[in-house]
């Protein structure tokens, strides 16, 4: 009964990981959102949330977990061109250190924004994990909808990103 019951899980785990490497999050697409929410870590996050500013997809942009020594003028010279978009409509989140604080500065500063709708913008093997922190932080009349940037990741990549998105999920059922 055991051998069942344990071969059962890990069946579920290794099906699990299948779905969560073959079924990548994908792009959004022109979806209007009140604003846009980039945590950092990745490449090109950042250029598809400038994107989706351009594009009027949303009115404002949040970059969370920016590093406290990073001062705007210099990361908006980093995007050449985007001057104007970091003076009007860009907010550096400066508290948030991981994937969870990332949910937690996101909800404060929505709360703050009276925001009703976010595109959360995070490579496409990070989106599970950060759309289930935005979840449980954000309030649930707040919309999010998910706007992944395509990458290429490593098997270990995907491997590790998995198992913390269960551990975290897990951790949740206990209110941790």
């Amino acid at each position: 009964m055991i051998v069942r019951l344990l071969s059962s899980v890990l069946l579920a785990w290794i099906l699990g990981f299948a779905w969560f490497a073959i079924l990548l999050p994908q792009p959004l697409g022109e979806q209007q959102t009140d604003a846009v929410v980039v945590p950092t870590g990745g490449p090109l996050r950042i250029d598809r949330g400038l994107e989706a500013l351009r594009s009027k997809w949303a009115d404002r942009l949040l970059i969370s977990g920016v590093d406290r020594d990073v001062r705007p003028a210099e990361l908006s010279a980093q995007y050449p061109g985007s001057t104007e978009l970091f003076d009007c409509c860009v907010d550096l989140g400066f508290r948030a250190y991981d994937t969870r604080s990332n949910g937690i500065e996101t909800a404060r500063w929505a709360k703050q924004r009276k925001v009703t709708s976010v595109r959360l913008v995070t490579t496409d093997w990070h989106m599970r994990r950060a759309e289930y922190e935005l979840h449980r932080a954000l309030p649930d009349d707040i919309a999010i909808y998910t706007d992944a940037v395509a990458s290429k990741p490593s098997l270990m990549t995907l491997w590790r990103e998995y198992n913390k998105l269960v551990l975290r999920v897990l951790a949740g059922l206990f209110g941790v």
